[in-house]
């Protein structure tokens, strides 16, 4: 049991998945998927806009540090009232840690209140390991041109306590700010942390 639970609580330090096709500066990699409401999901019908992409897993201690606490929550509202596109995706494998089916991805939704533009599953892990999603939470946000401006945690403060929110630099808003402002993003790449994503 406590080996279960330790490695659950696993801080995100490497990874045997192969190397991602998701570099900075690069086109973010492209995919066509279902969200949980049937809908397609294409990353070219968002050209021109900001994409945030947050690999999620509900039952993580890290996950439910920024949903309990209401800072994801209240980060989806701020980037989709500046025009950002949020897209939140499960890539929990059948069986494993944080799989969910459409019905109960909708019920951890609108139990947390969340506000993302649309939630992905992705059971087979296609598009967690396209973009070496490692982390739950894991960000990626892609400028409005389609490139990869920032990948990894979503602060810099690596622990599950709710508490060091308040002194946290969200690396995520930082790069939303900067892009909407026509700035480089300052900070493009740190290492993700949370628990590992359950391929």
């Amino acid at each position: 049991m406590f080996k279960k639970i330790f490695c659950s609580l696993l801080l995100v330090v490497g990874s045997a998945l192969p190397l991602a096709a998701a570099e900075i500066g690069k086109p973010a990699p492209a995919f066509d998927v279902k969200d949980i409401n049937g809908r397609e999901q294409t990353l070219a019908q968002y050209k021109g806009k900001i994409v945030v992409l947050e690999w999620n897993n509900p039952e993580c201690p890290f996950v439910r540090k920024h949903y309990g606490s209401g800072n994801m929550q209240k980060l989806q509202h701020y980037a989709l009232g500046k025009g950002v596109v949020w897209l939140s995706i499960d890539s929990g494998a059948p069986g494993k840690e944080g799989s969910m089916d459409a019905g109960q991805a909708k019920a951890e939704i609108a139990k947390a209140g969340a506000q993302e533009t649309a939630y992905i599953l992705d059971p087979q892990g296609t598009l967690g390991r396209l973009y070496g999603a490692k982390a739950t939470p894991h960000m990626f946000v892609v400028d409005a041109k389609g490139n990869l401006a920032y990948e990894g945690a979503i602060d810099d403060k690596p622990t599950p306590d709710p508490d060091d929110i308040k002194t946290a630099d969200n690396y995520v808003k930082d790069a939303i700010d900067a892009l909407l402002a026509g700035k480089p993003v300052a900070v493009a790449q740190t290492r993700a942390y949370g628990c590992s994503v359950k391929y």
